[in-house]
């Protein structure tokens, strides 16, 4: 399979691993240019683009990079991209990091926000992971207390792609729903970053609480803002 990747950071480099090692044709991108992803090409095999190539890359393109950046993404950048394309967002809102949003503390649910600023459905997946569980923690199907990742979004043809590309990773692909679901797997809810199995991801969905969500992000927000004060 072709695929772009929009953003060469912890999710997208490992991605970008992970999936050249499987035998897929991966197109990296950055904000800084193809240049900067010399190194990065070497050892994976990808192909270093810009953020348009990227875009154009092929069946699946996946925009990983931090929810500010958004807004700054080329207009019209997938304008051209054919409609069955499916287009990943792994994307997650830290205000410590991104500033405040106002539609996304007014209760825009995280990735539609993203899907209506660059004008096309997406998927939710990737988001509740860290990078190093994503790289070592994949497993083959029916292996005991296997990771799985919960998948939202629209249209539903689109999901099952990514359901597929999920379990081909090593890890259970569980339907999570429409975009409009996709807030119960937003930072600080129950199945954020906790590398539960199948059945604990499915309990983890149901139990969020929408309500909750200002104090699940808060909670995140807080975790992170300790995290990168650990590391002055």
């Amino acid at each position: 399979m072709k695929i772009g990747i929009i953003g060469a950071g912890l999710i997208g480099g490992t991605l970008a691993r992970r999936w050249t090692k499987l035998g897929h044709e991966v197109s990296i991108a950055n904000s800084r240019g193809p240049d900067t992803l010399r190194d990065l090409a070497k050892e994976t095999g990808a192909k270093a683009v810009t953020v348009q190539e990227a875009a154009n890359a092929g069946e699946v393109v996946v925009v990983t990079i931090p929810q500010k950046a958004v807004p700054d993404l080329p207009k019209g950048l997938f304008a051209n991209v054919p409609k069955d394309v499916v287009v990943i967002d792994t994307g997650n809102y830290y205000p410590v990091r991104d500033g405040n949003i106002a539609e996304l503390e007014a209760g825009t649910v995280e990735s539609e926000w993203v899907a209506k600023l660059i004008g096309r459905p997406v998927i939710k997946a990737f988001n509740n992971i860290f990078f190093q569980s994503l790289l070592d923690k994949g497993t083959p199907k029916g292996t005991p207390g296997r990771v799985a990742l919960p998948i939202a979004g629209d249209p539903p043809e689109h999901r099952a792609k990514v359901l597929k590309l999920v379990e081909e990773l090593g890890f259970d692909g569980i339907d999570a729903g429409s975009l409009a679901d996709s807030w119960r797997q937003q930072p600080g809810t129950p199945v954020y970053t906790h590398d539960l199995d199948a059945a604990g991801v499915k309990k983890a969905l149901a139990a969020a609480e929408r309500s909750r969500i200002p104090e699940y992000r808060n909670a995140s927000n807080t975790w992170l803002k300790n995290f990168l004060e650990s590391q002055k």
